[in-house]
């Protein structure tokens, strides 16, 4: 009994340190940056800055499946597997498009331009810049999977067409914490506006 105890006790305070560094971590990490137009009960206007992204097309329309293939392969780029052997710190959100075949997005820190950026090694990594972009946020807590995803993908369209905003058909998701962060947890699916 006392050496389940111990066990036990091991196991919270590494989850406790766990949960605080990932805290701490996020303060200093680079966020894809907008302005608050409007805030709505349900959802806001934001307009984003034009940025500078790499990327990854994925074969798969499935968010489960998606996200760990192109999570590997662009955090394998930014932490070293590339030409220079450089690492990149990380950003945040983490950015797919909601597409049938999606595509991953991870943001490059603003100190680098395409010609700056150490070249990828696995060719399927593109670099792409997003335009400026005026878009319709809604959030969600806790961890996302496919149904919650599609769930507020719904909710947000049914919120825009009660206001008479019109939207593209562009939705993304947007997730802005580290699998084993448990606390804090923030998700968001976007949607470009009509010009």
């Amino acid at each position: 009994m006392k050496v389940v105890s111990i066990i036990l006790g091991v196991i919270a305070v590494a989850f406790i340190a766990v949960q605080i560094f990932a805290l701490k971590s996020q303060k200093n990490i680079e966020t894809y940056t907008y302005t608050i137009n409007k805030k709505y009960k349900e959802f806001e206007i934001r307009s984003y800055e034009a940025t500078l992204f790499s990327s990854v097309k994925l074969s798969r329309n499935s968010f489960k499946q998606a996200s760990g293939e192109g999570f590997s392969i662009l955090a394998g780029y930014i932490f070293g597997n590339n030409k220079r052997n450089e690492k990149i710190a990380m950003t945040s959100p983490v950015v797919m498009t909601l597409e049938d075949s999606m595509t991953m997005l991870f943001m490059i820190p603003r100190k680098f331009n395409k010609e700056t950026l150490p070249q990828p090694n696995q060719s399927q990594i593109k670099f792409q810049n997003e335009p400026a972009k005026r878009v319709a946020a809604i959030q969600f807590n806790w961890w996302a999977n496919d149904e919650k995803i599609e769930k507020y993908k719904q909710k947000l369209i049914t919120a825009l067409d009660k206001e008479g905003i019109s939207h593209t058909n562009r939705f993304y998701f947007l997730g802005y914490n580290a699998p084993y962060e448990v606390f804090n947890r923030k998700n968001e699916v976007i949607v470009e506006l009509q010009k």
